[in-house]
């Protein structure tokens, strides 16, 4: 199979047309062509139009029909392949005993406090191999596939020391190689406190900033630096210390920001020009102004808010307030062990106010300005790769209507058709 694909005949072209993130109201605006179609060349996207337009292009352009692999997508409609730009995809063991634990009413940070949550996994991901540990990414992945996800963020932080930081790390490269999903890169050893740096958090950063920071990046395994910015975990100062640090090393900085309390995490993250500050379910107004005046992206994650039985994030008011909201699945053993696209597009539209374009424009073109990848991915503009997915539906609006269900039917990557619903019973292609 090569990686020219003609797609024709969709209901929908829903281009979401851009090379930055959609901020504020501009999040409505998908750039929809009716009849629409495009064509995809050696993996990249050459043109973009009506059906009748393409077809033109194709005769103009002396390009022979019969180059393309072609997709009739009648009654369908097609969009950008979906980006999951939060994830903590790479870890060993469950939690499956925690989910009783919450729902009993014991809250995250109590779980966390008794050597679970977090501290659990870092257990079993430290005594995980990396064989084990490549076999689960493989099934994880292959199930974000299906879901339409094309790229994802993938974090370490069940390691909390050199080696299994890198281990993490490593197994994301290698995943990158053996699957069709992109897996970009972020390193977060500040995910929690060991517990033999309990009230030594100063000197826990210490390590980080002399072990085990320097050889992620001399290594080139990480593209990103994140840090857990939470009261009980690691303060405001603390954080901008080890963000500071790892952006002279090159890697590019991120926040868990104000998921349990308001500690301020939104207001650090527009000071260091962060790439995104993630969860906010307690952001400030303040913090808000500031993420939408620095240029930050939002990044909510309704599916954890939705396992906690914690207050959803204000995504509506962040909108008004001309951020860039992105929405992620929080995929982690923990507080979201869920991949489900579908249940995040539902949630956002039902606990959030979301519009269902907004919520397609935070899923593909300001998630992938979320990663720093919205010149080449997030949209159907030329140019770009050819990351596209085919609803079963007519219509965008069937996303979070489809309330849980997943409304993907193909996934196409780098122009080549990886997953069909209809093919191998679901499986890859």
């Amino acid at each position: 199979m090569n990686n020219n694909l003609l797609i024709s005949h969709a209901a929908e072209l829903v281009t979401c047309s851009g090379f930055g993130p959609k901020k504020g109201s501009a999040m409505a605006e998908l750039g929809i062509i009716g009849d629409g179609a495009l064509a995809i060349e050696k993996g990249k996207i050459v043109r973009v139009g009506t059906t009748a337009d393409v077809l033109s292009w194709i005769r103009a352009a002396d390009r022979d029909r019969r180059a393309f692999d072609t997709i009739d997508a009648s009654g369908k409609a097609v969009l950008p392949g979906f980006v999951d730009s939060h994830t903590h995809l790479v870890f060993g063991g469950d939690r499956v005993e925690e989910f009783g634990w919450r729902l009993a009413g014991d809250s995250y940070m109590e779980i966390l406090r008794r050597g679970g949550g977090i501290l659990r996994t870092v257990a079993d991901t430290r005594s995980a191999s990396h064989e084990e540990l490549t076999v689960l990414g493989l099934r994880r992945l292959d199930s974000m596939l299906a879901f339409g996800v094309t790229t994802v963020e993938s974090k370490s932080g069940y390691g909390l020391d050199r080696d299994t930081e890198i281990k993490q790390l490593e197994v994301m490269a290698e995943l990158n190689r053996l699957h069709p999903i992109d897996v970009v890169p972020t390193f977060m050893g500040a995910h929690a406190v060991p517990p033999e740096f309990k009230g030594r958090e100063d000197a826990f950063i210490d390590v980080l900033l002399e072990e085990v920071l320097p050889a992620a990046a001399s290594l080139k395994l990480a593209e990103f630096c994140d840090v857990f910015c939470e009261k009980g975990v690691f303060t405001v100062a603390q954080s901008r210390r080890l963000l500071t640090a790892a952006r002279q090393a090159g890697l590019k900085p991120k926040l868990h920001a104000d998921e349990i309390v308001p500690l301020g995490g939104a207001e650090l993250a527009a000071e260091l020009g962060a790439v995104s500050a993630d969860h906010l379910l307690h952001a400030s107004d303040e913090g808000i102004r500031a993420m939408a005046a620095s240029g930050v992206v939002a990044t909510l994650l309704p599916g954890t808010a939705f396992s906690l039985k914690a207050p959803y994030a204000r995504g509506r008011a962040m909108i008004d307030a001309g951020c860039a909201v992105a929405l992620a699945t929080d995929f982690n053993p923990g507080s979201c062990f869920s991949e489900s696209v579908a249940l995040v597009a539902a949630l956002a539209a039902i606990h959030m106010n979301l519009s269902a374009g907004e919520i397609v424009a935070a899923l593909t073109i300001n998630a992938a300005a979320a990663l720093d990848r919205a010149q080449v991915i997030g949209s159907l503009d030329p140019g770009k790769q050819g990351d596209v997915v085919i609803l079963e539906n007519p219509s965008h609006r069937f996303i979070p209507y489809r309330v849980g269900v997943n409304a993907v039917e193909k996934v196409i990557k780098n122009g080549v058709l990886v997953y069909d619903k209809l093919s191998q019973g679901g499986l890859r292609c």
